[in-house]
């Protein structure tokens, strides 16, 4: 039996995934969790073989949890299940050691395909998603532009997000200045929804 643990925020939606992938013969959910948290403690306390994992999550997403399981459980192989196919979440996800990256639109059917097809080594990933990935370039930000973008989401000021990220105004301001560059932007709220829309934040 492939020992399965399911993370998703949205609890019908794990409890339905669970009960699904619960009806393959070679699938059993040991496990489930709804935050990166408890996603990381349980995944140490049950070690499932495959640790299948939502990006959005309300305490940070499951590209963090991925780069920890990968560092707490090399054995364990991991497969994100997202409803949003952005070109640099998926790179994002392959950077911290994930085996795949599936869109949530998929049948279940091929969502237990591809989780058998990880736990024998291979990659599975999304085909349009691969391609528009590919189309679309790496991230162009650097982790300090991404982290005050991420911040600016929601039309914060750039005194709230330098005293979230204790940096002075001034280089808040040159960051985003090179952000809203590299997006090719007209202000820091464009630059955010761009570098949300290609899942580089």
């Amino acid at each position: 039996m492939i020992r399965l643990l399911l993370a998703e925020d949205q609890g019908m939606m794990r409890g339905a995934l669970a009960l699904l992938l619960g009806l393959e013969h070679d699938i059993e959910v040991v496990a489930q969790a709804g935050t990166v948290a408890e996603t990381v403690e349980t995944a140490v306390r049950v070690r499932p073989d495959v640790a299948l994992l939502d990006i959005q999550m309300p305490d940070g997403n499951g590209l963090d949890a991925a780069a920890v399981l990968r560092e707490k459980l090399p054995g364990c192989r991991v497969l994100i299940l997202t409803t949003f196919g952005r070109p640099g979440y998926l790179r994002r996800a392959m950077e911290a050691g994930a085996a795949g990256f599936l869109v949530k639109d998929g049948p279940v059917e091929e969502l237990a395909a591809a989780i058998r097809r990880v736990l024998a080594g291979e990659r599975v990933i999304d085909p349009a998603l691969a391609a528009a990935a590919l189309s679309t370039g790496p991230n162009p930000l650097t982790e300090r532009e991404q982290h005050v973008l991420a911040a600016a989401v929601g039309g914060a000021t750039i005194a709230d997000i330098a005293a979230r990220l204790h940096l002075s105004e001034s280089t808040v301001r040159n960051y985003l200045s090179a952000a809203i560059g590299k997006t090719g932007t007209r202000n820091r709220i464009e630059a955010a929804h761009s570098a949300q829309a290609n899942g580089w934040i």
